[in-house]
């Protein structure tokens, strides 16, 4: 999510607020992370995340969006073009992606312990 921060949210919402022509953005990887923050500490890495995400929204608000900046276009390398909408709507889903996965793993310390109830937890589901 940190690299997300830096190569991702933000820096293409500027792209397509841009007033440059090409609004194209260059292909994401993926797993740039893995190398970038491999010999960091799990407290160090969040305490980045935090400054990063609240240096990020701060960016975003002092675009001060209006309605027809939301309907403005980027060049997405796969998908072609896409809306500022839609790219805020994913910054959105992507988090909750992840705090979805983190109760799922959360979850599951208990799911012995539960017993029967299990089957009524959608959380166990496969």
């Amino acid at each position: 999510m940190i690299y997300c921060e830096d190569e991702d949210w933000m820096a293409r919402a500027e792209v397509i607020l841009s007033g440059a022509a090409e609004k194209m953005w260059q292909p994401f990887d993926r797993f740039a992370h893995l190398k970038l923050y491999a010999n960091e500490d799990l407290p160090t890495l969040l305490d980045l995340f935090e400054k990063k995400r609240k240096a990020n929204l701060k960016r975003l608000r002092s675009h001060d969006l209006k309605a027809d900046d939301l309907v403005k276009e980027g060049s997405h390398p796969a998908f072609g073009r896409v809306t500022l909408s839609q790219l805020l709507a994913t910054w959105t889903v992507h988090d909750l992606n992840h705090l979805a996965q983190i109760s799922r793993v959360m979850a599951r310390q208990y799911e012995k312990a539960v017993g029967p109830w299990s089957a009524y937890l959608g959380i166990y589901r496969k």
